[in-house]
Order: C-alpha cells, then sequence, then structure tokens
C-alpha cells in the first residue's frame, strides 16, 4: 500500500519524492492551492475552507467549530482508507505557531494507532517515533534535533551523530537534544519507552522508520 500524501496550507519548497499511483492524495483546505499548482488532481478534497476562501466543487465540508484541524481530518480520513504512512507537506511554516504544534500532535496521533507520519516544510522535515527507531542512510549532512515528546522518553540511544547517548532520558524540560548534527556516517535514534519528536534538514530525505 502507498502513502497518504495530504496538502496543507503552509508554504514548502518541492516534492520530497514522486506520487506514485498506489498513493491517496487529500488536499486539505488551503492545501488545493498547491495542487493546482503542481498540476495534482488529489483524490479527495476536504476542510472547513476558511483558509482557502471558497467551497470547491466535490469537496467534504466540514463547519469552522470543530475540535479536529483540517490536518487531522485528513488524517483520520487516510487512517479509515488502511493507509499507515502518512506525509504532509505544508504542515510546519506557517503563519500560526499553533497549527504547527498541533501538526507535531498529529504525527503523535498517527502513533499513538500503529501509523506513522512526516512533516515537510521550506527546509525541514519532523517525525515522531513512539518505541522504536529512526534510522538515516550515509552521507547525511546539517542539523537534527531531538526532543522528548510527552512523557519521559527514556532508554533514548543516538548513534552516528556528532552528539552521541547511550541509553538515556530525554524530559520534556529540557532541550538537551536540540542542535544536534549528522556526521556523514550512517545514523540512528531510538527510543525504547516514549516518544521523540526529531527535526532534520529536509534535503536528507527521509528515514527509514521501524
Amino acid at each position: 500500500m502507498g502513502k497518504c500524501i495530504i496538502f496543507c496550507a503552509a508554504d514548502f519548497e518541492a516534492l520530497a519524492e514522486p506520487i506514485n499511483a498506489e498513493d491517496h492524495v487529500i488536499a486539505a483546505d488551503g492545501g488545493l492551492r498547491h495542487t493546482a499548482k503542481l498540476g495534482i488532481t488529489p483524490d479527495e478534497i476536504l476542510g472547513d475552507f476558511d483558509s482557502l476562501g471558497y467551497t470547491p466543487e466535490g469537496a467534504n465540508v466540514f463547519p469552522v467549530e470543530k475540535d479536529d484541524t483540517d490536518a487531522m481530518l485528513a488524517v483520520r480520513r487516510g487512517l479509515s482508507l488502511g493507509y499507515r504512512e502518512f506525509l504532509l507537506y505544508g504542515s510546519l511554516d506557517g503563519p500560526r505557531l499553533d497549527h504547527t504544534v498541533a501538526n507535531f500532535q498529529t504525527l503523535q496521533f498517527l502513533c499513538d494507532r500503529g501509523a506513522f507520519g512526516v512533516l515537510a516544510g521550506m527546509h525541514t522535515m519532523a517525525a515522531v517515533v513512539k518505541n522504536g527507531s529512526l534510522s538515516f542512510p550515509a552521507g547525511c549532512e546539517g542539523t537534527v534535533s531531538v526532543f522528548c515528546h510527552g512523557r519521559d522518553a527514556r532508554g533514548v540511544t543516538l548513534k552516528g551523530l556528532y552528539y552521541p547517548l547511550e541509553n538515556g532520558t530525554l524530559t520534556a524540560g529540557f532541550p538537551l537534544g536540540v542542535s544536534n548534527h549528522f556526521t556523514g556516517q550512517p545514523a540512528e535514534i531510538s527510543v525504547e519507552d516514549g516518544s521523540l519528536l526529531v527535526l532534520w534538514d529536509g534535503k536528507n530525505g527521509f528515514p527509514i522508520h521501524s
């Protein structure tokens, strides 16, 4: 099965990978501007359309007064279709910092349901890993930051990075993992108990999640 690819309203630099036939593309509200600009026909259009400013034909319309963000609506839809991997473009660098934080929580929502998601912004990608690991291939450059996401993250190991860590604990009250660096060697970020929010230079592409 392919990925559920969601276009949100904020900016992003470019597609991180080609869209395949087995992928399911959702334009969430203002994300429709991105699909139109890229010449992509989304499989679904949904949202409350307060960002887009009009209701497109054939869209699944939700009220503005709702509990879910438009990104969360799209994630729920993808889960209902059976997708376990998600890529959310335009989900990091918008003018609303609160929506960026909401998208971090959406990544946790996916992890809690056995799925995995990546946010793609202008220059940065982000993911949450729960009781598992992210592996980056040799040749990666630039910064990578690792934060506790939620309760204390225990059994945290960072390999192949400039600042290594072995079986450590990261807490929500101190940013110990900020501004680490790739060294060009294969790198692995793992946690035995808890969740980590990981942000890295988007030019390095996608890690392997396990």
